[in-house]
């Protein structure tokens, strides 16, 4: 199964993007959404920022997916 995720952009070098995703830091490319600045909210799959995000829509879908992890079994 495929999965975008989407987190908050904290550092841009060049198309090095690093991305927070609820507390877990991981590094992507941004060359297919090369506008994007720090602070905001990005769609990341396979390593790649594939769309901006609306911050509320990305926030939603944050918790959704740590509401799914408080009820994964052990």
């Amino acid at each position: 199964m495929c999965l975008a995720v989407p987190g908050k952009v904290l550092e841009k070098d060049g198309m090095d993007v690093t991305v927070d995703f609820g507390g877990t830091r991981r590094r992507a490319r941004a060359d297919l959404t090369p506008d994007i600045v720090v602070g905001e909210y990005a769609l990341v799959h396979a390593g790649f920022v594939i769309q901006k995000l609306d911050a509320a829509e990305a926030e939603r879908t944050l918790e959704y997916l740590r509401e799914m992890g408080e009820h994964a079994p052990d």
